[in-house]
C-alpha cells in the first residue's frame, strides 16, 4: 500500500484523476503493469484493472447494496445497462456481488437499500463496488472522510486485509490510518513530491516535518 499525503491543495486528487484518465497530464506518462496507458480513456483503464473509489461514490440510493455491486460487475463484464433488471437475477452476477460484499463485511446488509445504510457502511459499499471490477490497482481518495472513530478503525482493519490481495494507492488525511497501513508514503506539496519512503523515513524527514507533519502531531502505533 502506497499512501499519498499532503496539505489541502497539494494536488493529491489531481494526481489520482490523472492516473484514472479523468485528467490528462501536461507532461510525463502513466503506466500500468509496464504498459503505457497515458492516452487511454478512463473506461479502458478500468477494464485493464484500475479502480477508483472516488469515481464510484454515486451509489444508487434506491437500490440495495447487492444491486449496486451487481451493476459494477455487470459493467466490468461489458454487458449493456439495459439488462440490469435481469442482471439482479443472474446467478453469476449475484454471486459476484455477494462475494464482494463478504470481503468488506456487508454480506448481511446485501438486501438493504443504500439509503438505509450508515455513512460508514456506504463507504464500505463503495469498496465492494470497486472490488467487483476485479482491480489490479485500487485508488482510494480519502476513504476515512466523514467517519467516526469506530468506523475509521473498522475501515483501517478492512484495508489491512485488502492490501494483502490488491495493490492500493491511498490518499488520506488521517495520519494515524496512513502510518498504520502504508508500506510506502509519498508527500506531495504544491504539486511536487518532496519526499518518498517508508513510514519511519517520512517521520524523520525534516523537510516533511516543516512542510506538513509538523502540524499533525502524529503518534504512530503501528510503525512499519
Amino acid at each position: 500500500l502506497h499512501a499519498i499525503i499532503g496539505p489541502n491543495g497539494a494536488g493529491k486528487t489531481t494526481l489520482i484523476s490523472q492516473l484514472t484518465g479523468h485528467l490528462a497530464p501536461d507532461s510525463g506518462s502513466v503506466s500500468l503493469a509496464g504498459r503505457n496507458i497515458t492516452h487511454f480513456p478512463a473506461y479502458r483503464r478500468c477494464a485493464l484493472g484500475l479502480a477508483r473509489s472516488f469515481q464510484i461514490t454515486s451509489l444508487l440510493l434506491d437500490f440495495t447494496a447487492a444491486d449496486n455491486v451487481a451493476l459494477a460487475a455487470q459493467a466490468h463484464d461489458g454487458h449493456s445497462f439495459r439488462f440490469f433488471a435481469d442482471a439482479r437475477k443472474e446467478r453469476g452476477l449475484r454471486d459476484a456481488a455477494q462475494a464482494a460484499l463478504q470481503r468488506v463485511g456487508l454480506a448481511d446488509r446485501a438486501n438493504v437499500l443504500v439509503s438505509k445504510l450508515s455513512h460508514g457502511e456506504q463507504r464500505e459499499l463503495e469498496l465492494a463496488v470497486a472490488l467487483a471490477t476485479r482491480p489490479q490497482l485500487l485508488l482510494l481518495d480519502e476513504p476515512m472522510a466523514g467517519l467516526g472513530v469506530t468506523e475509521s478503525a473498522r475501515m483501517v482493519k478492512l484495508l489491512q486485509e485488502l492490501r494483502k490481495e490488491v495493490t492500493i494507492v491511498l490518499v488520506e488525511h488521517d495520519m494515524q490510518a496512513v502510518f498504520a497501513l502504508a508500506d510506502r508514503i509519498s508527500v506531495l506539496v504544491y504539486g511536487r513530491v518532496i519526499a518518498s519512503g517508508t513510514p519511519s523515513e517520512i517521520r524523520r524527514n525534516d523537510e516533511v516535518k516543516r512542510a506538513y507533519l509538523g502540524d499533525q502531531h502524529v503518534v504512530v502505533r503501528h510503525d512499519r
